[in-house]
């Protein structure tokens, strides 16, 4: 069975897949979280592997005797939490929120929030407690909020909190006993008492429809130009020499390793100048980089930058290079297209002579090693810089406009390259196919549905205003041709000055986010300068804009990307405009989806490897309006072309979710992926890693 208009059926109306989910889980459709509640697992009665309420743990420390249970004495529901101390010499014991982005509440800096629960206890020595996460600092007690007096009956305790400091993301709180005695809690609960809204569901202000910003109290040591999102959630970027010729002429190229929950670097020793290399995830989770720069232009200009011919593989496991066999032919600025069978396809790019390399480079995943010019086909066309080649369900590649520099080849603009037959065709109906410089392309979600959108774009050589267009494409029609698309809204320029109609944006960045949106974010107006301070969210269901998302407050032009963090979040970072200048600094947005409530939690994974076809058994804490498989983040100049949302059909089995994964390799190339779900409320989990093999 075709499952596509299945899918689109599904996506048009979640209240009613909602409702089905719900009937035959045996539960009513008011079991969805409650409005403004932040609380994951607030009433206690989700139980993880080890038999203790999910996303809470047994915390404290010092010389005391003392037991943690999960008891049915409870105010509400089949469980509480329980602890009991006997002896006491030093020290406390708490039952408190595990300090993970899954369970600890998101909060605003600034703003207040009321603390609730209902707890019984035997002693006075009984306090609530909060701890803050520092995006600088991590994790830290934070303050004893109140005293709780001794009560045989259960009683309820609000207490407000003092305004949120600078650079805290999210709290966790619980109850400490300090002495001898019994302390039973159980349905906790935490709002938003900045800008009650009465009957609304998010009461963060402007936050509940635009998202919101927070440029992090630090900067990035490497002038990354690259990211990749590894599977232990840490973020590889890449600098290389950083558009720098005095760091290249030094033999200075740098990588930092960011770990985003820390907010801390560990600086990797570099092999080569990895500036404006190329580089995909392969299916182990490495990272394979192709080419780069190996010298910068002449001085009397007689040539330009020249591509290098060297390869290197990234293991998270060893935070260290390796080299491979080199590349046939240099390359600066080459595609990387993971294929389905764990093989890579690279493309385009400057060869060691400064000029457009035409050779096909293809990587076997088998072997280790990059193939030879005659053990794979070779069309010998110049396929420009970055091309965007995106994969599609039959195996082929879609040269969807986007790339880097210059005019668009020759022809439509777009195109379809057949590697196995040797062939290209023509795709038509991408407009102003030589204003396409820095455009983003985007396999939209889900995946299955075969549909890309190409966004914005300008030509450093003309450089006239960038402009607005987008096109869309379906890739499954039987003679596709892109047809045209909403145009990207307006936004301001330097000094809040508003774009005009006719005006848009170059350096697009187009991130796919766990509810099935695309946000699209940063850009400029003119090569390397004017930045556009714009971002809006692409309904692929609608095809429609939504406009006037919070923007960052960082200029995002040249050299610039923004890519989804397994957390939800999205990080943007670089800004590299013509006087040479390098913006370090990084952002993290919040999708407005994070102030709708508490995150659903998902409690097991039966499996992290992941066979093609198959049913996958998840648990989670309450219902879900649908599940998705996301691929990390491997981008660089407005280039992602390995992006992609893979749906997951659900089926509901006892008490737990069937999550059912596509059998062809096309739609899911092998590797790591970002498991998540989204709940009744709309906000999506924490993603787990799973592993497609």
């Amino acid at each position: 069975m075709n499952p596509i208009p299945w899918l689109r059926a599904r996506r048009r109306r979640p209240a009613l897949v909602l409702a089905a989910l719900l009937a035959a889980a045996g539960l009513a459709a008011e079991a969805a979280y409650a409005d403004a509640n932040l609380v994951a697992n607030p009433g206690l009665e989700a139980l993880s592997a080890n038999g203790f309420p999910l996303c809470w743990n047994a915390a404290g420390w010092g010389d005391n005797s003392y037991t943690f249970a999960v008891t049915g004495d409870a105010h509400s529901g089949a469980s509480a939490m329980a602890i009991t101390l006997t002896d006491r010499a030093s020290g406390d014991r708490k039952a408190m929120m595990v300090e993970d982005p899954s369970c600890a509440p998101n909060v605003t800096p600034g703003h207040q929030y009321d603390l609730s629960v209902w707890y019984k206890t035997t002693t006075t020595s009984t306090v609530m407690t909060m701890f803050r996460h520092d995006t600088a600092a991590g994790w830290q007690y934070w303050t004893d909020l109140a005293s709780l007096p001794v009560t045989a009956e259960f009683t309820e305790k609000t207490v407000r909190t003092p305004p949120i400091p600078p650079h805290t993301d999210q709290i966790t709180w619980g109850v400490t006993v300090y002495d001898t005695g019994t302390l039973v809690t159980d349905d906790y609960r935490m709002v938003d008492v900045t800008q009650p809204t009465p009957g609304a569901a998010c009461s963060a202000g402007e936050a509940c429809t635009k998202g919101a910003w927070q440029v992090m109290p630090f900067t990035a040591p490497a002038r990354a130009m690259h990211a990749v999102v590894l599977h232990d959630g840490n973020v590889l970027l890449v600098a290389g020499s950083g558009n720098d010729a005095d760091a290249f002429a030094a033999g200075s190229f740098a990588t930092a390793l960011y770990r985003p929950y820390s907010g801390t670097f560990v600086n990797v020793p570099t092999p080569a100048d990895l500036f404006c290399s190329g580089h995909v995830q392969l299916s182990d989770g490495r990272v394979l980089i192709m080419g780069g720069n190996k010298d910068y232009p002449s001085a009397d200009g007689a040539t330009g930058y020249r591509g290098l011919k060297e390869s290197y593989v990234f293991d998270p496991a060893t935070n260290a290079y390796t080299r491979l066999n080199d590349l046939n032919a240099g390359h600066w600025y080459p595609s990387a297209t993971l294929l389905g069978n764990g093989d890579v396809i690279s493309l385009g790019g400057l060869g060691e002579d400064s000029g457009g390399t035409v050779a096909t480079e293809y990587y076997s995943a088998a072997q280790g090693r990059w193939l030879g010019l005659n053990e794979t086909n070779q069309t010998w066309r110049f396929w420009g810089l970055y091309p965007s080649m995106i994969l599609m369900q039959d195996g082929r590649l879609f040269y969807t406009g986007s790339h880097v520099f210059g005019d668009n080849l020759p022809g439509t603009g777009a195109s379809i390259y057949d590697h196995a037959a040797g062939t290209v065709t023509d795709v038509p109906g991408l407009r102003r196919k030589d204003e396409r410089d820095q455009s983003m392309s985007v396999l939209l979600p889900p995946a299955q549905d075969q549909r890309v959108l190409t966004l914005g774009g300008g030509n450093n050589v003309a450089n006239p205003d960038a402009h607005r267009l987008t096109d869309v494409i379906d890739l499954k029609a039987t003679a596709p041709a892109y047809t045209p698309g909403p145009p990207i809204p307006t936004g301001t320029l330097t000094g809040g000055v508003p774009q005009t109609e006719d005006q848009g944006k170059m350096y697009v960045s187009a991130v796919l986010l766990p509810d099935g949106l695309v946000f699209e974010t940063g850009g400029g107006l003119h090569n390397r300068a004017d930045p556009v301070y714009e971002a809006s969210m692409f309904d692929p269901a609608t095809n429609t804009f939504t406009a006037g998302m919070a923007t960052d407050p960082m200029p995002r032009t040249y050299h610039s990307s923004a890519f989804l963090l397994p957390d939800g979040r999205v990080m943007a970072f670089g800004d590299n405009p013509g006087d040479g200048s390098f913006a370090t600094h990084i952002s993290i947005y919040s999708p407005p989806y994070l102030f709708r409530g508490a995150r659903p939690q998902i409690r097991s994974v039966a499996s992290t490897q992941w066979a093609y076809g198959s049913t996958q058994q998840i648990t989670v804490d309450g219902p879900v309006l649908k599940a998705a498989l996301i691929r990390p983040a491997a981008v660089t100049h407005s280039s992602d072309p390995n992006q992609r949302y893979v749906d997951l059909p659900m089926t509901v089995d006892g008490d737990g979710i069937g999550l059912n994964l596509t059998s062809n390799p096309n739609i899911a190339p092998p590797g790591w992926y970002m498991l998540f779900v989204v709940g009744a409320n709309g906000v999506p989990s924490v993603a787990k890693w799973v592993h497609i093999s």
